[in-house]
């Protein structure tokens, strides 16, 4: 089991509206409002610290890019797996849909803009993956 060959992905579309945030790499603590959601990631590097969660949550003196929805691939996948992301973006590609994608243990997620929704779902069950609306 090393590609995703004709396989069928199910994706589901988590509820609501996420923003991903842009902070100071040097801030030691993540702040607590980003803890709120009941979706959230924390990305760390030496250039910035990266969070992603729920966009009502997310103070209005804080950089982010708001209005990305949520579809979260349905795992787990096995690390050998290959091609599974690539299954779900080329289609998105085609249709010139930008992504925004992050990846667990199990599974991946993509975000992609809330106006671009309706056009990533056709594309998606057009390229024969399950798409399930939340």
């Amino acid at each position: 089991m090393s590609g995703t060959g004709a396989r069928r992905l199910h994706l589901t579309i988590l509820a609501g509206e996420f923003a991903v945030c842009r902070l100071s790499p040097e801030l030691v603590t993540i702040p607590t409002w980003a803890f709120a959601g009941h979706w959230y990631t924390f990305t760390r590097t030496d250039d910035e610290l990266s969070i992603v969660c729920p966009a009502p949550l997310v103070p209005d003196d804080v950089r982010a890019e708001r209005g990305w929805c949520l579809l979260r691939l349905t795992g787990p996948f096995p690390f050998e797996m290959t091609g599974v992301l690539a299954a779900v973006l080329a289609p998105l590609a085609t249709e010139e849909i930008p992504i925004f994608a992050l990846s667990t243990f199990d599974t991946d997620y993509v975000l992609l803009k809330t106006p671009d929704l309706a056009r990533a779902v056709d594309a998606l069950r057009g390229a024969g993956h399950l798409v399930d609306e939340g």
